[in-house]
């Protein structure tokens, strides 16, 4: 079980950090095809460093597939709908590989808020 404090962190610095240590690549038994048994909790995820001209102009862009389903939400509007917590949880999920083990190294991450 690993705890990392996000206290003062940069949302991308601490999402890259947390992608590699969920594939495990500071592992001595590391391999892409396994995901380890590892738990990797994040604490204070309330207490992020985002700077307020970003959370304004990130949008987080879904499209549904039919036509007009094209959704646009800014990072502000992800705050206050969901916390803190979510919007690091995309962040890492778009730095975990897309393949079938990304569902699974997302299950060893514990966000706390």
């Amino acid at each position: 079980m690993i705890t990392i404090d996000a206290k003062d962190k940069k949302l991308g610095r601490l999402a890259s950090e947390v992608a590699s240590l969920l594939m495990g690549k500071d592992a001595p038994d590391f391999a892409r095809n396994k995901v380890l048994d590892r738990k990797v909790t994040i604490t204070n995820a309330s207490k992020l460093s985002i700077d307020p001209a970003k959370a304004r102009e990130t949008v987080y862009v879904r499209y549904s597939g039919y036509p007009g389903g094209l959704k646009h939400e800014t990072m502000e509007h992800a705050i206050a709908k969901k916390g803190h917590g979510e919007l690091l949880k995309r962040a890492i999920r778009g730095m975990l590989p897309s393949n079938k083990l990304r569902p699974k190294m997302l299950k060893n991450l514990i966000i706390e808020e």
